[in-house]
């Protein structure tokens, strides 16, 4: 329960801090940064392997450049909907 925990911890950590990289908000508030981080490091694990430094089931690099990469595709997406519409 408490590595449960410490993941949602450290995917919300992430999620937030490729937020404030970009320079933008994850849609959903904190629930968004959770999902944000733990989406972006399985796609920075897929993309990149893992190295790094290892914090709750966690590379923090590659984990990072996911969760970036991912919310700069859902902002766009989102952006691109705005504007559709």
């Amino acid at each position: 329960m408490i590595s449960f925990i410490w993941f949602l911890i450290i995917g919300g950590l992430l999620g937030w801090l490729a937020g404030v990289v970009l320079g933008k908000d994850v849609p959903g508030g904190i629930i968004g940064n959770i999902i944000a981080g733990i989406v972006g490091s399985w796609i920075g694990s897929m993309v990149l392997g893992n190295w790094g430094w290892k914090v709750s089931d966690f590379y923090v690099f590659p984990a990072l450049i996911g969760a970036i990469v991912l919310i700069f595709i859902v902002s766009f997406a989102l952006k691109s909907m705005r504007k559709a519409t």
